[in-house]
């Protein structure tokens, strides 16, 4: 099994079908990412990446806001879908951002992490904080609360996608690695496995 291969595909049957790109409000998770915009005007802030861009849903938030914006995503389908509707997101690996070092001053990351494997989560990290200046606050969501990884066998399109999930002490001990945790919020969903985390770490 081909992770990534697999995640590029049922990504790119998702944005050939429209269902992400035409969800709403994500309540708590967009009062997050406001409370992140103001974040980043009080610090003097204006460049952010986002890695696991989807179709674009915040980065259209992002850019309203004033914002410098790039991202990037697995999926040629969701990237494509982003281009068209003329926001700066490219196709990339988290494992091979497209972007130099050093070019942001913020990061954005919702539920990418998610896809992957705790063998490779060092790695993903080093990947995406070295896009950021020393001291950006990067945010960080998914879903967690238990430990377990696995495919997902009951998935809306082929291939199924494989979760990693984490529970709390455990996320907040591996992204401690990279950084400083500032915050660290959870709560309760109706999907599986339940809780949303959403945490800002300070590279």
């Amino acid at each position: 099994m081909s992770i990534e291969r697999d995640l590029r595909e049922y990504y790119d049957r998702e944005a050939a079908a429209g269902t992400r790109a035409a969800r709403g409000s994500r309540g708590r998770r967009d009062e997050h990412r406001a409370a992140f915009i103001e974040r980043l005007r009080a610090e003097d802030r204006r460049s952010i990446v986002e890695i696991g861009a989807g179709p674009g849903t915040d980065a259209v938030v992002f850019v309203a806001a004033g914002l410098e914006y790039m991202g990037f995503d697995l999926s040629v389908g969701n990237a494509r879908f982003a281009r068209d509707a003329g926001l700066a997101i490219v196709p990339a690996s988290v494992y091979a951002p497209p972007f130099r070092p050093g070019a942001f001053t913020a990061g954005w990351t919702m539920s990418t992490l998610l896809h992957v494997p705790d063998e490779r989560f060092d790695e993903a990290l080093r990947a995406t904080t070295a896009l950021l200046l020393p001291g950006a606050p990067l945010a960080i969501g998914m879903w967690g609360g238990v430990d377990s990884e696995a495919v997902w066998a009951d998935d809306h399109f082929d291939p199924p996608r494989f979760f990693s999930f984490r529970s709390h002490d455990r996320i907040q001990e591996m992204l401690g690695r990279h950084g400083v945790v500032e915050s660290f919020d959870v709560w309760e969903t109706e999907r599986a496995p339940g809780s949303y985390q959403f945490i800002v770490l300070r590279v």
